[in-house]
């Protein structure tokens, strides 16, 4: 039963919502403010012969309070979470097993597979701010060059949410599933200056600017890691089929391996083989804390 004072009006309502949903996560909170405003409006929008509170009042009993709006979606959020959460692996109770647990995380894979999409990601995000920054500034002095530099603001809205899903996907990282709410019955200057003032319009910006050295920097990682991985793994069978004569290599036709060896080729290949194998499980142990730093920074930058 709700003892706080009934809302009279949206502004109000939101407050208290957002102050029941305080210590959720922020993407879950941006996402409930948006579904209530964006309900509540509607309500406004179709009543509009009765004053806010009475409209308020009716929808408390329909919508629900704020408190029971926050209650019924942090137990959804709960309830999603709990099936798309990835069962957890055994828990290994030696150092070994715990490095090798890392081949049974789905989130290292596709925290591998992000490292690797993020160069094109990056230099997308990167080449659309530095073009509508420099555009923006180089034509505010025509008229023209206001239009532009809203249009690009709100492009880049859309794809911070984009960015946002594939975070989330990739990373499990839990990002907004709604924009920011911008109420459509305020005057257009208004909406822009509201747009213009919101930190995470400018925060978008700086993620994206970041995301160009970040992605060269995590493509150059999963790149290298993955072809030193597979070198040394197949390095053996190359080494097996050269000395029966299937594999040919020009600059060792002459060169066979015999006992006078430092280390024999029946040492040396085995352990190059468990090195492609600690070095692929190494590399997924990166891209799970590359995966888990990225999606800090995503929170951090692209959520209010």
């Amino acid at each position: 039963m709700s003892t706080s004072i009934p809302p009279r009006t949206v502004a109000e309502y939101l407050e208290q919502l957002r102050a029941a949903l305080h210590g959720a996560d922020p993407a879950l909170i941006q996402d409930a403010l948006y579904d209530a405003e964006e309900h509540l409006r509607g309500e406004l929008h179709e009543n509009r012969g009765k004053s806010e509170a009475d409209v308020l009042a009716k929808i408390a009993s329909s919508y629900g309070a704020p408190e029971e709006v926050a209650e019924i979606y942090v137990d959804k959020e709960h309830q999603v979470q709990q099936v798309l959460r990835s069962p957890p692996p055994p828990r290994r109770s030696t150092a070994l097993g715990r490095f090798f647990a890392v081949g049974a995380d789905p989130h290292a894979y596709s925290a591998l597979f992000y490292m690797l999409l993020s160069l094109a990601t990056g230099i997308i995000y990167f080449v659309l701010t530095v073009f509508g920054v420099s555009l923006s500034l180089g034509l505010m002095v025509i008229v023209i060059g206001v239009p532009l530099a809203i249009a690009f603001l709100g492009t880049a809205r859309v794809l911070a949410l984009v960015e946002g899903r594939l975070v989330e996907v990739m990373l499990g990282e839990r990002m907004p599933r709604r924009p920011v709410y911008s109420q459509r019955d305020l005057p257009l200057k208004t909406r822009i200056w509201e747009m213009l003032i919101d930190p995470r319009t400018w925060s978008t910006l700086i993620y994206f600017v970041l995301m160009l050295p970040l992605g060269i920097a995590y493509f150059t990682l999963a790149v290298t890691g993955i072809a030193m991985s597979l070198a040394f793994l197949f390095a053996p069978l190359a080494h097996l089929g050269w000395m029966l004569g299937v594999v040919h290599i020009d600059w060792a036709t002459d060169i066979r391996f015999n006992d006078s060896l430092l280390i024999p080729w029946q040492i040396s290949d085995p352990l190059i083989f468990l090195l492609g194998i600690a070095l692929l499980f190494g590399l997924l142990h990166l891209a799970r804390g590359v995966g888990r730093f990225q999606g800090a920074l995503a929170k951090a930058l692209l959520v209010r």
